[in-house]
């Protein structure tokens, strides 16, 4: 299942989306993370260096194989340059599992051990001095679009993505590729600003979205976003000694986390799970269509110079069954 953390910068959503791919890892599932924020701080959660995160490889610097990789055998996609972030997959069409070996993780992933846990980390790569003035940072998360769309993902494997602050995440059709949206606000009105913003944009897609509330310090805090937000408030973290200890750099056993976040952790993976239960695939595949049309229409044709609706297997529907369970093949756990 794939899941998304999101909402106001400085909200704790990184933390949060980091203890929440812990909690996984700790309970032997298969688990992808993606740091697809404008500011690249998930490997340090994770508990890499500063040099160790930095050297993590963009995803954007690799995009060409990417593309290449997942067009595959598909006849309606004669190149891999006429590939856009949003192209669907299609009959011929490489897809990606989250448990397995393939040239994009190889190129993309560096594995993390968590308490001895393996997790395949990816990440979008920073803005740097060369984008100032020239780029756009939603080309950067193309390449975990065009990944997720290409995704086939089961109930026991997790793609756990730390997405950008606020609701830029709109500006691309990749809100619509998780089974749950975890939306981070702190008890103030600034916190659950964010939240506004993405309950009305996300209405008219099903996205599934729910609140965890942050940095809360006494039941006034509970009540008050339990009045702005009301049924979509999911659990709530307070203070921790565990994650302030991670935050200096001296992280304690996972398993040493307060009984009180770990039983929130377990509730969110609840709330996914039951979410995931219910994904309608022809809907899932008609979204990613709409949103590659639109993009085609808007902007793809042109910077391509072909007509990219053809790109569209209408018979095709993405479904697990597409690619049959296999077993097990993780990489030998080498630490970033």
């Amino acid at each position: 299942m794939k899941i998304a953390f999101v909402g106001k910068g400085g909200s704790g959503k990184t933390t949060l989306s980091s203890l929440f791919i812990r909690h996984l890892a700790a309970s032997g599932a298969p688990v992808v993370a993606v740091d697809a924020d404008i500011n690249q701080h998930l490997g340090a959660a994770l508990g890499l260096t500063e040099e160790e995160a930095a050297a993590l490889p963009a995803l954007g610097a690799h995009l060409p194989l990417i593309k290449e990789y997942l067009r595959g055998s598909n006849p309606r996609i004669s190149s891999a340059d006429s590939m856009i972030k949003t192209t669907p997959p299609g009959t011929g069409s490489r897809l990606l599992r989250v448990d397995e070996d393939n040239p994009v993780y190889e190129a993309c992933a560096r594995t993390v051990l968590l308490d001895g846990d393996p997790v395949r980390l990816m990440a979008t790569g920073p803005f740097t001095e060369s984008d100032l003035g020239v780029a756009c940072y939603h080309s950067k998360v193309g390449a975990v679009e065009l990944c997720l769309n290409h995704l086939v993902d089961g109930p026991d494997e997790y793609v756990v993505v730390d997405m950008t602050a606020g609701s830029d995440s709109f500006a691309s059709g990749m809100f619509t590729r998780f089974d749950m949206t975890f939306l981070v606000a702190e008890p103030t009105r600034k916190g659950v600003s964010v939240y506004r913003q993405y309950k009305e944009y996300a209405r008219d897609f099903g996205v599934s979205l729910r609140v965890v509330g942050n940095k809360v310090q006494g039941p006034e805090d509970i009540e008050f976003l339990q009045d702005e937000v009301g049924e979509d408030l999911l659990v709530t973290f307070g203070h921790s000694d565990w994650v302030r200890a991670m935050e200096r750099g001296r992280p304690a056993p996972f398993g040493l986390l307060e009984a009180t976040n770990r039983i929130a952790l377990q509730a969110l993976r609840e709330a996914a799970q039951d979410s995931y239960s219910g994904r309608d695939w022809g809907k899932y595949t008609e979204q990613m269509v709409h949103f590659h049309l639109r993009n085609a229409e808007s902007w793809g044709n042109a910077k391509t110079g072909i007509d990219l609706a053809e790109q569209v297997d209408p018979g095709f529907v993405l479904h697990e069954g597409l690619v049959s369970p296999r077993q097990a093949l993780r990489p030998a756990p080498q630490p970033a």
